[in-house]
């Protein structure tokens, strides 16, 4: 994939039954499927049976198995309830049988309400002050730690630039958090509402356990250490457009059990607040 429209065909599924869709995978360097492209396609599935125009507001998801990039993934939707103000859909998806993630979504009718927000951090340094995954491979590639190489050397319908750029070689431990800019590659000026929070969440998946991962950088790394998403959570907020680039602030405020929570938001440039991301992962050292 290298553009938002690669992106949007893995995401709109086929429907192959009443309330049941089927989705291919895309691998983005891992050996299983990312979960951000399961979390996605089953928002995908759930939003096909939403038709009062009733807007996703938030998502809770558990990652119950790894899936197989070999196999097609089946999204069965249950309409839990259609209320007079909120409609909730729970997806399961499933591969040969075996559920492998399953997840709960609402949707609410539009509404006019109070309004606040948190403020952007107007100190982080810009994009263009930054370098980018395809930049840093281009200059540092044979520096790169193999395992680090390989999966950024995949081709993304996303630009990412991180704000803090880790040195795998300095064996010090850092604060529990990492500000990633992220773009999309393509024409995004036709997005709806929906393929947009849609795209959004695949992006949410990216780069939240590195806040996690910081606090323990003296010792643990992507290569000695087991990682995996154990759950996932998303509020959406505003519309927005994906025109510029987009900030995705993220914290740590826990490891523990070999495993690892973090937080986070993200903010349009002009520092609207349009989503927050919660996730617990696994963290599991591994023998060295």
């Amino acid at each position: 994939m290298t553009k938002v429209e690669d992106l949007l065909e893995l995401l709109n599924l086929k429907s192959v039954d009443v309330n049941v869709f089927q989705g291919y995978n895309k691998t983005v360097g891992s050996p299983n499927v990312f979960g951000g492209q399961v979390l996605a396609q089953a928002i995908n599935a759930a939003s096909q049976t939403i038709t009062n125009s009733r807007v996703l507001h938030s998502m809770h998801a558990y990652f119950l198995e790894a899936g197989n990039l070999e196999l097609p993934i089946i999204y069965n939707v249950a309409l839990v309830r259609d209320g007079g103000s909120f409609s909730v859909r729970r997806v399961t998806a499933d591969q040969n049988g075996k559920t492998i993630f399953i997840l709960s979504a609402s949707f609410h009718k539009k509404e006019d309400g109070y309004n606040h927000q948190i403020d952007i951090n107007t100190k982080v340094k810009q994009p263009e002050e930054l370098m980018s995954w395809t930049d840093m491979l281009e200059q540092f590639g044979d520096a790169i730690p193999k395992k680090t190489k390989g999966f950024i050397e995949i081709e993304r319908p996303i630009e990412f630039k991180p704000v803090e750029v880790v040195n795998p070689f300095n064996k010090e431990d850092l604060p529990p958090f990492t500000n990633v800019w992220f773009k999309l590659k393509g024409d995004t000026s036709n997005l709806n509402l929906a393929s947009k929070q849609q795209i959004l969440t695949y992006v949410s998946d990216y780069n939240i356990l590195a806040a996690a991962m910081n606090r323990h950088a003296s010792k643990a790394h992507w290569g000695n250490t087991q990682t995996a998403s154990l759950d996932h959570s998303m509020w959406y907020f505003r519309d927005f457009d994906f025109d510029d680039w987009l900030l995705y602030s993220i914290e740590s405020p826990n490891t523990s059990n070999a495993r690892g929570f973090a937080k986070g938001n993200i903010f349009t440039r002009d520092g609207k607040l349009v989503a927050s991301v919660a996730q617990e992962g696994l963290m599991r050292p591994l023998n060295s």
